[in-house]
């Protein structure tokens, strides 16, 4: 008979998480709940707190379902170490960086932190991020591929990708990958293990994204990393419908049908899901009182069975915390949930937002415009219903305009960061992986402030 001492419930759980009352280093200090290794299979360590895994299915590893975005890590190394130890102390075995994150720091505080660690509790993801054409030569590939494994600190990458395929079409990857032999070199470093598995991530124009798997044949691709979320699933190519991209529903169902696993980035739309508006959000809250807009969209992405990890940027304690529950383990959605949030996704595409997921491959901008800064605010002011503002003659409207300048200001206290300071250069477009024409959007805010 089980000692009641030993059952840890779920309120308990919740207690010892310390959510919404310990401060980050308190949380980092407490006791490890063993439960979530995946190692581990007690009677006292009851199922519905254990971290919910993937198999990958080429080579059988037990991948955990939430998977840390490590892009927008703390300066502090002491703080990531602490945010690490966290999440692979409750199950969390997959860390996603890139040699472009932070200039360069962000794999070697990833290194850093994970080199504290057995080599077997983490996998390790990062990229060819050859965007820049001093990459484009086989020589500079493979110096920004060696310089991955000494900043990381490893022998062999887990999980390797070329990045942000898509980006300007075939005209670009060609050169990035093709013409110079570096996609056959990174096929032969798997072969020879030190990549033990090979894919991509995708933005832009769905021809790279077809023509990468019609050839699956040839490159046999391990896994692919795509943009994924309740909006974005049938309404990705409705909001950018200037650009080729594709509904994630298109690139999820054509990547199942060929057996190849996917890594979601994305869940929250660059956080956006995590803030609805009141009358959207009360509709899940009428449903499910105690969940966060969050949890909801990690849930959907989640329930999906051909995704092998999502990715979430976690960059401070209170995220991670939620995170881990959220997938220890999984509650899938069920059918009407999901006809709840497609109902929702509908009503959202209708919104005149920005689909900017705050990521500032755009920055820095030469003339100090902080891009994402306004596109968030803007978004910000659609979902306080602050815009899109009513007709001049409107009672309301005079209001309305000064607490959209006054929210501006407050958001964005230097004015040489507005979008005014915008000279239309165009040097931010090709940067953009939403392929969102920045100039434009920062046009229709000034517009929006000049009244």
């Amino acid at each position: 008979m089980k000692d009641p001492k030993k059952e840890m419930n779920r309120r308990e759980f919740l207690r010892r998480l310390g959510f919404g009352t310990a401060s980050a280093m308190a949380m980092m200090a407490m006791e490890p709940l063993e439960v979530f290794s995946r190692d581990k299979e007690t009677s006292q360590k009851p199922a519905d707190i254990r971290m919910t895994y993937r198999v990958q299915h080429g080579s059988g590893e037990q991948i955990s379902l939430l998977g840390f975005g490590m892009m927008r890590l703390p300066d502090s190394q002491e703080e990531v170490n602490q945010l690490v130890d966290f999440a692979i102390n409750h199950g969390v075995n997959y860390f996603d960086t890139s040699p472009m994150y932070k200039g360069g720091r962000n794999e070697t505080q990833t290194g850093e932190a994970l080199k504290r660690h057995p080599r077997d509790k983490w996998f390790v993801a990062t990229k060819m991020s050859n965007y820049d054409q001093r990459y484009w030569t086989i020589d500079g590939a493979k110096s920004m591929y060696e310089n991955s494994f000494k900043a990381l600190q490893v022998d062999h990458i887990d999980y390797y990708l070329m990045h942000g395929i898509g980006q300007n079409g075939m005209k670009d990857f060609n050169p990035r990958f093709i013409n110079n032999g570096l996609l056959d070199f990174l096929l032969k470093e798997r072969d020879a293990g030190r990549i033990r598995h090979l894919g991509f991530s995708y933005h832009g124009n769905v021809e790279v994204f077809d023509w990468l798997l019609d050839h699956n044949d040839k490159y046999h691709w391990d896994f692919a990393q795509i943009q994924m979320n309740y909006v974005d699933w049938r309404h990705a190519s409705l909001k950018r419908g200037w650009n080729k991209d594709a509904d994630a529903e298109y690139l999820y169902n054509k990547l199942d049908k060929l057996g190849i696993q996917c890594v979601i980035m994305e869940p929250l739309r660059g956080g956006a899901l995590g803030r609805l508006p009141d009358e959207l959000s009360n509709q899940l809250k009428a449903v499910r009182p105690d969940d966060s807009m969050a949890r909801w969209a990690f849930r959907w992405v989640g329930s999906r069975p051909n995704v092998l990890t999502t990715l979430s940027g976690m960059n401070n304690a209170d995220h991670l915390k939620e995170n881990v529950l959220t997938f220890s383990p999984l509650e899938t959605c069920t059918e009407a949930e999901n006809m709840l949030l497609a109902n929702i996704a509908d009503q959202m595409a209708g919104f005149p937002t920005i689909p900017c997921t705050t990521c500032r491959y755009c920055m820095p901008c030469p003339y100090g415009v902080d891009i994402p800064g306004n596109f968030a605010y803007y978004n910000e002011a659609v979902h306080n219903h602050i815009l899109p503002l009513p007709e001049k003659d409107a009672a309301d409207y005079k209001e309305r305009l000064q607490a959209f300048n006054d929210g501006l200001i407050k958001a964005l206290p230097d004015e040489k960061t507005w979008a005014h300071s915008c000279m239309d250069c165009e040097e931010c477009l090709s940067k953009c992986p939403q392929q969102i024409r920045i100039p434009n959007q920062l046009a229709r805010i000034v517009e929006t402030l000049r009244g």
